[in-house]
């Protein structure tokens, strides 16, 4: 294929350094966009779209932390022409910025630039993928565990699983619907063919992998939900297990309790307080009720 791409990669460039290496004069909103700090109130939503003679997209690509159970956005902002991408990359603090394969780096030199942008949305595409499948293996890790970790714990991790993946959806529809776009062939350039049929079809590709991002993530969402069902289920059966328990305390408790009230009575005429085995009479039934209440208890295992 022909074509070469001038591939510029600029890291937290200030408004003079991107004006210098910006491919075309930018429009006042773009420009904005590209000089905005990666940490900011609100957070970009990741677009396509074509400005006449360049075309402007912003992207966000996941990076988990397993570590720190953490899932955090590296930034890229890309001008597009005929022959020049330039990517914008934010830094967030204490967090590395986006960086492309090496190997797109290098066949950017000799493809044109609509396949060089291929090779960086299917890489941000694979991300996706990699991302949803961690998050599973996190989801399995969690259900292992339900019956071992303490009720906070598990209760925290299905928080922030839940957390992020709301989080995930909310960046993963709007990049899939951006390639869409790409495909459907609905973003280019006034004076030029930045994404021909065949890099168009390639596109196609990573808006596969995006929609089974997609499909992937419902599936972790739902098995999150399983987790949390199972966790719920268990806290309530061993409620039921200690309500048992207390049940069978309460009972055992209550004829003695019966018993010495029986004979506590302030009667004159009760025929075992006369008795020389009176008191062991009591004792005998206070006994016997007890250990028989041991056994049905234990039979049933309420204790």
């Amino acid at each position: 294929m022909g074509g070469r791409t001038n591939l510029i990669r600029l890291l937290d460039p200030d408004a003079e350094t991107l004006r210098r290496n910006a491919p075309r004069q930018l429009h006042g909103t773009a420009l904005e966009r590209l000089l905005a700090p990666a940490e900011h109130d609100d957070e970009p939503r990741p677009t396509i779209e074509a400005h006449g003679d360049y075309v402007f997209a912003v992207f966000l690509i996941p990076v988990l932390v397993a570590e720190e159970d953490h899932v955090y956005y590296q930034e890229v902002d890309f001008v597009m022409t005929e022959d020049t991408i330039l990517a914008v990359r934010k830094t967030l603090p204490g967090r590395e910025p986006f960086e492309p394969d090496q190997a797109t780096i290098e066949k950017a030199r000799e493809e044109p630039a609509g396949m060089t942008a291929y090779r960086l949305v299917d890489d941000i595409a694979e991300r996706f993928l990699d991302l949803v499948d961690a998050l599973n293996d996190e989801i399995d890790e969690l259900e292992d565990n339900v019956e071992t970790w303490d009720a906070e714990r598990v209760r925290e991790r299905l928080s922030h699983l839940r957390h992020d993946i709301l989080h995930i959806r909310r960046v993963l529809a709007p990049t899939r619907d951006a390639v869409r776009a790409i495909v459907d062939d609905r973003i280019e350039l006034d004076d030029g063919k930045l994404f021909p049929r065949d890099i168009e079809i390639s596109f196609g590709a990573a808006y596969d992998k995006l929609l089974r991002a997609v499909d992937g993530l419902e599936l972790s969402r739902d098995l999150v939900a399983g987790v949390r069902d199972y966790h719920q289920s268990k806290i309530a059966n061993d409620q039921n297990e200690v309500m048992k328990k207390l049940t069978a305390i309460a009972s055992i408790l209550l004829v003695p309790t019966f018993i010495v009230g029986l004979y506590g009575q302030n009667f004159r005429h009760i025929p075992e307080l006369r008795w020389v085995w009176g008191y062991w009479w009591s004792w005998g039934w206070i006994l016997f009720t007890t250990l028989l209440q041991l056994w049905f208890f234990r039979k049933h295992k309420w204790i």
